[in-house]
């Protein structure tokens, strides 16, 4: 196993996070393997529970979902984090649900975002293999929030309206209790 590094994270205003990134062709490239590695470790240090390589300055379709209860997210669910390569979504429920989001490149500020409540995806997993699953709930909501970074999409263009916008703060203090 190669050692971790911890990656900067792009901030809003960065133009990566605007751009489309592109496929991988070569999952057992070492430069892959590693970026995997690192993008586990600097969620994990930054308590995200998803991060794309778009937002460490690397614009390929890869991205980490890693559900787990932290600092941002206490009522998270638990999972090994998983790295998804060239990720579709190939189906989803009519069923739409808002709940609270907040990014790594976003600092600071939560929005109110309406995501399918489950998907149907397909995806590499590091070794290569296509892997297909249905997500549900908070771990649906993490690979569409990451899957959007892909496009360059940031969650708050999903919010619907200005007044769904919170401070960090203020969603400590008011939603996670």
């Amino acid at each position: 196993m190669s050692s971790e590094t911890f990656l900067n994270i792009c901030q809003i205003g960065d133009a990566i996070l605007r751009g489309s990134a592109g496929p991988v062709t070569n999952f057992q490239d070492k430069r892959i393997q590693q970026l995997i590695d690192n993008l586990i470790a600097t969620g994990r240090q930054a308590n995200g529970v998803g991060i794309a390589a778009p937002q460490v300055a690397e614009s390929v379709r890869l991205f980490i979902v890693a559900s787990r209860p932290n600092l941002r997210y206490p009522h998270a669910s638990t999972m090994e984090p998983t790295a998804m390569i060239n990720p579709q979504i190939i189906a989803h429920s009519d069923e739409i649900v808002k709940d609270w989001e907040g990014c790594l490149s976003v600092p600071g500020v939560r929005g109110l975002v309406p995501r399918f409540k489950t998907i149907e995806v397909e995806y590499f997993d590091r070794k290569g293999n296509k892997c297909r699953q249905q997500l549900t709930d908070f771990v649906a909501r993490i690979f569409q929030h990451e899957y959007d970074h892909l496009d360059g999409i940031l969650f708050i263009d999903r919010v619907e309206n200005p007044e769904d916008l919170i401070s960090e703060e203020e969603y400590q203090k008011r939603i996670v209790p």
